[in-house]
């Protein structure tokens, strides 16, 4: 049964990821503002501070979502967040998204993270399937979610516009008897 009521405490080599809370607004809201994590992300509209600590400040009572902090553990910064939403409990599966901000790029978090929180939906929730977007612009992403055992399903053509251009986004996702548990 799956149960998100629970915030768990989520700890690799490189990163421990925690319930997020209003306390990591600053981290988070500086890494949302950077123009590449924000083209990467897809992200159109701005967010008002006060409606963003206040979703921060609510996400852990939310029973039918897991909304994690990345930390460094080289550093102790917060520099994203790792999130399970869009929760089906019918069909036990969910979606998965991550952002990573500047800080924490280019030095594997980002695929520990995306490890960490897939084996906890698999092996800890029981989720059966967990499918994710990303952009075609984003090849880096796709890598990454390909290490972490995400296999490509489709294409949403043109699902996003973005400075005038149509993108393409593609439709992956990891199924549990594909799940591949590693020492993370």
């Amino acid at each position: 049964m799956t149960d998100f009521a629970h915030k768990p405490t989520l700890t690799g080599d490189l990163v421990v990821l925690r319930p997020v809370d209003e306390a990591d607004y600053d981290a988070l809201a500086a890494a949302m503002d950077d123009p590449d994590v924000t083209r990467l992300t897809g992200s159109h509209g701005e967010i008002g501070e006060e409606q963003a600590r206040q979703w921060y400040r609510t996400r852990k009572d939310q029973t039918d979502r897991l909304d994690l902090a990345i930390v460094d553990k080289a550093s102790g910064a917060v520099v994203g967040e790792s999130v399970l939403n869009d929760w089906d409990p019918d069909n036990r599966s969910c979606n998965f998204r991550i952002l990573i901000g500047p800080a924490g790029q280019g030095r594997g978090l980002g695929t520990e993270a995306t490890r960490l929180t897939v084996g906890y939906g698999i092996e800890q929730l029981g989720l059966h399937r967990i499918s994710l977007g990303v952009y075609a612009f984003n090849p880096r992403a796709r890598r990454a979610y390909e290490k972490a055992g995400f296999t490509a399903e489709g294409v949403l053509r043109d699902a996003l516009l973005w400075d005038g251009e149509w993108v393409d986004e593609i439709v992956m996702s990891v199924l549990a008897d594909e799940w591949i548990p590693s020492e993370v």
